[in-house]
This record gives C-alpha cells, sequence and structure tokens, in this order.
C-alpha cells in the first residue's frame, strides 16, 4: 500500500501502529537488511498529514541505509516516527508503547534519538524493548563522535586542497555551535584554527567565543565569511544554487543532514572549486559511536572506527577526480556497493 509513494525505494517493510490508549500513532520503515538489522533514529513530530509522515519515514530509512553502509557497521537502514507535538503530546506512556511497537518487530529495528526524541526519550522506549541504541550511560552523548567525525573528514579535506592536515592557521566558519559545532569548534582551537562562529542561539554563540577566541558573526552572515573552510553544523539545505556562488571557502565538511538542497548542488560545488565532504559521510561519527554502544564500546574503539571515515574521503576524492563526478555521487556510489551485496566488514 506504500508503492504509490515517491519515496519508495523497494522498502523491505513499512508498518503503521495506533494506540488509542497511549495516543501512539506511528510509522516505521526498514529500508534495507542486507547488511544487518535496520537501525535509526525515532522522530516526534507533528506532521501536517499521514502521508507526510510516511514520506519523511520513507526518505528517512532509506538514508540510514547509506549512512550506516558508508560507516561501515552491520546495520541497514531504517527509522520510525511518531505523529506527535514532542512539547505536549510525548509521554511515558507514549513511549512506552513505542517501545512496545519496536519490539514487535523482533530486532528487524533497532531505535535510538532524532529531532522530538532525547537520550531519556531512548531510555525510557527502552524499559520496553531490547532494541534501543544510546543507552548506554558511561559512552555519554553521540554527538562527541560525531564531531570527531567531522573534525578528521576536514583534516583530509585540508590534506587534498593545501597539502597538509594541519588545520592550524586555517579558518573555520563554523555555522551553529549545538552539541557538535560546539565540541568541533574545541577540537579546531585546540589545533589552532582561527574560528568565525554563528547559531541562532547568540548565547551558544557567545559561550564558544568565550571558550576558543572564536569572533561571532550573525547567521546571516556565515556563509558570507572570508574563511578557508565552511562547516554546516545546524539546519539543512544550506548549499544552493543561491548560496554556493557566494561562498568564499575552498572546502565545505560540517555535521548538518541534507546539507545540499538538491543533488545538482553537488556539481555546483564542484564546478566552483569547492571539496564537499557529503554530510552522511562526515557525520557517521555519531552512528558508530551508537553501533559500539550495543556490541563493546570503549572510547578506543570508537575513535579507531570514527577516524576510518577519513579513509573514505580520500577514497571518495580520488574516484572522484578519476570520473569527475561529484564527491556526493562517488560516496553514494560507494555506499551502495557496500550495502547492495550485503557486505559485513567492519573496523
Amino acid at each position: 500500500m506504500y508503492q504509490h509513494f515517491p519515496d519508495f525505494d523497494d522498502h523491505v517493510l513499512v508498518t503503521h501502529r495506533q494506540d488509542t490508549p497511549s495516543g501512539l500513532n506511528a510509522f516505521i520503515a526498514v529500508h534495507n537488511e542486507n547488511r544487518g538489522p535496520a537501525m535509526g533514529g525515532c522522530r516526534i513530530l507533528k506532521y501536517g498529514s499521514t502521508d507526510l509522515a510516511i514520506k519523511d519515514v520513507l526518505r528517512l530509512s532509506r538514508g540510514m541505509t547509506y549512512k550506516n553502509a558508508i560507516a561501515n557497521i552491520p546495520y541497514g537502514g531504517g527509522k520510525a516516527v511518531i505523529i506527535a507535538d514532542p512539547r505536549v503530546e510525548k509521554t511515558t506512556r507514549l513511549l512506552h508503547a513505542m517501545g512496545d511497537f519496536v519490539q514487535s518487530l523482533h530486532g528487524r529495528y533497532i531505535t535510538s534519538f532524532d529531532s522530538g526524541t532525547t537520550l531519556d526519550d531512548v531510555n525510557t522506549i527502552g524499559v520496553r524493548t531490547e532494541f534501543a541504541a544510546g543507552t548506554l550511560a558511561e559512552a555519554g552523548n553521540a554527538s562527541g563522535s560525531t564531531a570527531s567525525g567531522v573534525y578528521y573528514c576536514m583534516r583530509a579535506a585540508a590534506e587534498r586542497v593545501h597539502g597538509t592536515s594541519d588545520l592550524g592557521g586555517l579558518t573555520v566558519a563554523i555555522q551553529g555551535v549545538g552539541n557538535v559545532g560546539r565540541r568541533l569548534a574545541e577540537k579546531l582551537a585546540a589545533d589552532g584554527a582561527k574560528l568565525i562562529v554563528a547559531d541562532i542561539e547568540t548565547q551558544n554563540a557567545r559561550a564558544v567565543a568565550q571558550a576558543t577566541g572564536a569572533t561571532v558573526v550573525g547567521v546571516d552572515e556565515i556563509l558570507l565569511a572570508d574563511a578557508d573552510i565552511l562547516s554546516p553544523c545546524a539546519l539543512g539545505g544550506v548549499l544552493s544554487p543561491q548560496s554556493i556562488p557566494d561562498l568564499k571557502v575552498k572546502i565545505v565538511v560540517g555535521g548538518a543532514n541534507n546539507q545540499l538542497v538538491s543533488a545538482d548542488d553537488d556539481e555546483r560545488l564542484q564546478h566552483a572549486g569547492i571539496l564537499y565532504c557529503p554530510d552522511y559521510l562526515a557525520n557517521a561519527g555519531g552512528i558508530i559511536d551508537l553501533y559500539y554502544q550495543r556490541s563493546t564500546w570503549t572510547s578506543e574503539a570508537v575513535d579507531k572506527h570514527v577516524r576510518q571515515l577519513a579513509d573514505t574521503f580520500h577514497e571518495v576524492v580520488e574516484r572522484s577526480r578519476a570520473t569527475r563526478l561529484g564527491t556526493a555521487k562517488v560516496t553514494d556510489a560507494i555506499a551502495q556497493e557496500r550495502f547492495s551485496f550485503g557486505g559485513r566488514e567492519t573496523a
């Protein structure tokens, strides 16, 4: 019944549950299981219609197949969405009902946090299911690993453009200094990079500036910054036909999702002479952390695996130069190779 949706891409499972006592109205989609059970976060959003929720869960679950493959972890792609206002309708009863829904799939889908959910929410869901990731107390917040992945990919990009991975002396403009952007700024400052930061929450930008010596600019100025590297770490959709011609940077590497407005923007960046590290490669450190939380988590094991994202990016650049395709298309191709044949190689 979901095949008529444009975002349906041979998904192996799309299932719906509505539970009146708890108010749960949720969808779970599993896109691909070739590498293993599907993993992806649970999003809570007051969708305008059921069709919009279905579109989102189809699109997001497909994206997780690619992210988990490029991260080289033994998981397929899945996602869950709950149609609710997370500010007023997110209750313990609703989250417990979601846990029951996840448990009913017997491990085909492993959930975690996403927009509208927190680590505490995942713990609440986990009361009713063993298939919840992100609940390991000693691991802390996976955003630290996300920031590390962005950092390692940024060093790889600098090596490609400047001949050295040393970021000292380079100017990095960070758009968004929340959990990921703040941690990234701390790493870059320790390397001696010059920082320009912006955040819609001005107190976040000021706090990072005080800690790192960064220059604070307005959110409407950060894309125009005179910098070497742009790091989008806030909302997606920042790289567009309108914004790309105004960029002064030679490298874009950030933690935000869906940075390109359209697939054509990959080629626009290439033609502008800007080296772009595709978002789901750069920000894959978080999902790697969650994988280890369900196996044998140590900070050393996670960091070793996250560092390999830079190796993958070097492979992307080599293929891009050989084929003259944009880095986003090449990254998609590598991910497809990894999940199409069910490869389960991990670090």
